[in-house]
């Protein structure tokens, strides 16, 4: 039997609400909503990185296919300026998705850093104006890796986004997390 995931993933600010300056002619801007979290693996970041960012085409829909039918790149090289298809399963594994869209914005692999905006397919989007995340792995001193998931929600003007509607998408930030982990875990030559 293999080893049990130590991957472990929490919130550190949760909400973080912004108020747009308003001039005495505009209404006020809504608040942007930035959630960050931290997460920490024993998986080595470089393989983290590799598996969960530059190999998640292929690894998510076969590790997680109660929810991803499959993922793929419609435009460009998989780099910046791409955009990714997350194709789900119909039911209650695909979260009530169809599918979603994104743009790539950075991807560094030298820095095992990357960020991309939510473009279309997302329920948000009917409230929101853009949908922004950026993630980061780096080593950790035990060997393992340490990183940070961070979400910003920019509502259209005059739509206040509550929270618990911006982080509804956690849920599932998470179980990839732990899946990936675990599949590294279990598989030590993987990504190697």
């Amino acid at each position: 039997m293999g080893h049990l995931p130590l991957c472990s993933y929490h919130s550190i600010s949760k909400f973080s609400p912004t108020q747009g300056k308003s001039k005495p002619s505009q209404a006020m801007a809504a608040a942007v909503v930035t959630f960050k979290d931290e997460f920490t693996s024993p998986v080595p970041a470089k393989r983290l990185f590799q598996a969960m960012i530059l190999e998640v085409d292929t690894l998510l829909p076969k590790l997680l296919p109660q929810v991803f039918k499959s993922i793929e790149t419609i435009q460009g090289d998989g780099g910046p300026v791409s955009i990714k298809k997350l194709n789900f399963v119909e039911g209650p594994g695909g979260a009530g998705l169809q599918f979603v869209k994104h743009k790539i914005e950075s991807l560094d692999k030298e820095s095992m850093s990357m960020s991309y905006t939510v473009i279309e397919g997302d329920p948000m989007l009917a409230k929101a104006e853009a949908i922004a995340v950026e993630l980061r792995v780096e080593a950790a001193a035990d060997g393992g890796s340490k990183g940070e998931h961070i979400t910003t929600v920019t509502p259209k003007p005059g739509v206040e986004v509550k929270a618990e509607e911006a982080m509804a998408g956690k849920g599932m930030a998470m179980a990839v997390l732990n899946a990936v982990d675990a599949y590294l875990v279990n598989n030590p030559q993987a990504y190697a």
